[in-house]
């Protein structure tokens, strides 16, 4: 039996450069992105997009994106050289959901693996729990995390639907040196709904 050493490229799926999300040195340079500084969006029919804002210092710290019945969180992270961060991260997500009394399970999913998880509903939503997906993706020096909700935590069809707007993210990484972890910095677009 041959033994496989793994290499910094087993930490991505092995379609990333192709099918995204991409690097931005990757990315169509002819087309209409949102920029938002650590990341860019292409836009699409029935995508809204929002901010969100730390309220002490008024720092983005991720994008909202509601598109087919169904909401993906985003945030990019700085990650080393020497490999990606989503397992890691995977292990953390497990137990803080389990530490809020939610359920979790790892599963291979469209752009990897990924957590399936019931985690606490908020205030706003009423109680009980709801379904949750966390994605990852390991790029080049970058790390890009996703939390689905509504519909596409549990359709096939708004699932695809998302993965792809996943897919679509281009990460703007930027050449300054950031501690592995540290979020890409965030910006509003310059102007609202254009490039």
């Amino acid at each position: 039996m041959t033994e496989i050493t793994p290499t910094s490229d087993d930490f991505t799926p092995l379609n990333r450069a192709a099918d995204g999300p991409f690097d931005d040195s990757e990315a169509n340079p002819v087309r209409p992105y949102i920029d938002l500084g650590g990341i860019k969006i292409l836009p699409r029919e029935g995508l809204n997009l929002r901010l969100e804002v730390e309220e002490q210092t008024k720092r983005i710290v991720a994008v909202g994106l509601d598109y087919a019945d169904s909401s993906l969180q985003v945030q990019p992270f700085a990650a080393p050289r020497s490999g990606g961060l989503w397992d890691e991260t995977r292990v953390q997500l497990r137990d803080q959901v389990k530490a809020q009394g939610g359920r979790v399970e790892e599963r291979e999913g469209a752009l990897g693996k990924e957590l399936l998880a019931e985690v606490p509903a908020t205030a706003a939503e009423g109680s009980g729990l709801r379904l949750a997906r966390f994605i990852g993706i390991d790029g080049p020096r970058w790390f890009l995390r996703g939390v689905i909700g509504g519909a596409a935590a549990s359709d096939p069809e708004a699932a695809a639907k998302v993965e792809d707007l996943f897919r679509s993210i281009v990460v703007v990484r930027g050449g300054t040196p950031m501690p592995p972890r540290d979020l890409i910095p965030l910006k509003m677009p310059a102007t609202p709904g254009s490039a």
